[in-house]
């Protein structure tokens, strides 16, 4: 099967610098990662093409080679199997996309590892995942959150142990070892994989005298309350992990994590755009003709704004810094203020003879179509 411009994958141009390419990849990783398309393979598909793509093209030496040769020169970097995970360098910008809980997220996907990551902790408790809604306020300043959710804690009866007397066999299934070994075709070759054993959890025995509480789990459910700081900038989709908050693990194992699923609350006065913000801001006629001073809203404030006298409806101003702060960075977008000329529509008499003598001017001047708001738009941000 003849393989797709990697450039094409992306949906950027060739000359596109570093941050154009991030930026693209981090839209489409977003739409097909495994976690939003369950038991979906077209959108396994895309989500892995997706990544070779940016395996090479974020890389100075790879892109050289691909611009001069295309596949031919990369293939066999790749080896006879073509590309795998384990050819994929830029795990920290995953997480960066989809925050810390990505390596938890995708351990099944990729075969239980990603780059030769260790097993987990065999009697390690499950990862909890919870969905936390946030405003565009919360999300310029970075906030910190109390939430509730239901975990597992160890048995009050049995201490955690699982066992009402303290006895235990060694596991048939594992013969002891608490492993079982499995090979399983996936989208990126044949793998094989050492995994806990079902029957033991990974502990090698089994617990003859069950406590009745519990019934040998030795954990029992709870509702607690867990404080989650939730870093300025980040985005819809994006997971924020709470170490060591999850379930207790079966009979007193570590505990494991809270994954915190950002949403983003839509705003009623504000549309964001990457960290930039967008205002309609709307001012009278007379504000517009003559020019003015006035006070617009921000996320944490308000500001002044020059409005120049001649203004026109849909006019685009950018006021640096005023939009979301970068997540992990230091530097802010900008808010991005687009007018609105409001017409009256209920006028007094005194208002009516004004406009009328306002539009025997109207004939002396010449009135053209301006450009739209989509290329004003572009024409700030480029």
């Amino acid at each position: 099967m003849t393989k797709r411009d990697y450039y094409e994958i992306l949906g950027i141009e060739k000359n596109s610098d570093e941050a154009t390419i991030k930026k693209a990849y981090r839209k489409l990783a977003l739409q097909f990662h495994p976690d939003k398309n369950p038991d979906n393979k077209a959108a396994e598909e895309k989500f892995k093409e997706a990544s070779e793509a940016y395996e090479v093209l974020s890389d100075a030496g790879k892109r050289q080679t691909y611009d001069q040769y295309g596949h031919a020169g990369i293939d066999n970097q790749f080896g006879s199997g073509g590309f795998s995970w384990d050819n994929f360098t830029h795990q920290s910008d995953l997480n960066d996309i989809f925050g810390d809980g990505f390596s938890s997220i995708f351990e099944n996907f990729f075969g239980g590892g990603m780059g030769g990551r260790s097993q987990r902790s065999s009697n390690r408790g499950e990862d909890l995942q919870i969905e936390l809604s946030l405003s565009l306020k919360d999300i310029a300043v970075g906030v910190e959150k109390t939430i509730k959710i239901g975990v597992k804690d160890a048995c009050d009866k049995c201490n955690g142990s699982g066992s009402a007397d303290g006895s235990v066999e060694a596991c048939t299934q594992c013969h002891g070892t608490g492993q079982v070994r499995r090979v399983r075709q996936s989208l990126f070759g044949q793998m094989q994989t050492v995994s806990e054993c079902p029957s033991c959890r990974g502990e090698g025995k089994i617990i003859k005298t069950k406590c009745t509480k519990c019934y040998g789990e030795g954990r029992m459910g709870k509702v607690k309350e867990i404080s989650v700081k939730i870093p300025a900038g980040v985005e819809e989709g994006q997971y924020i992990r709470v170490r060591g908050q999850g379930n207790i693990g079966p009979r007193s194992g570590e505990r494991g994590d809270i994954l915190v699923l950002i949403r983003e609350k839509q705003d009623d006065t504000f549309e964001r755009d990457g960290n930039n913000i967008i205002l309609e801001y709307p001012v009278s006629f007379s504000q517009a003709v003559l020019g003015d001073e006035v006070l617009v809203p921000t996320l944490t404030a308000s500001v002044k704004m020059k409005v120049p006298a001649g203004t026109q409806s849909g006019r685009l101003f950018r006021l640096k810094g005023q939009g979301i702060q970068g997540l992990h960075t230091y530097s802010k977008g900008d808010l991005i203020v687009r007018i609105s000329v409001i017409t009256p529509t209920k006028l007094s008499k005194d208002e009516i003879e004004l406009f009328t003598t306002l539009k025997s001017f109207d004939s002396k001047r010449k009135l053209e179509p301006g450009k739209s708001f989509l290329s004003k738009l572009k024409d700030i941000f480029s």
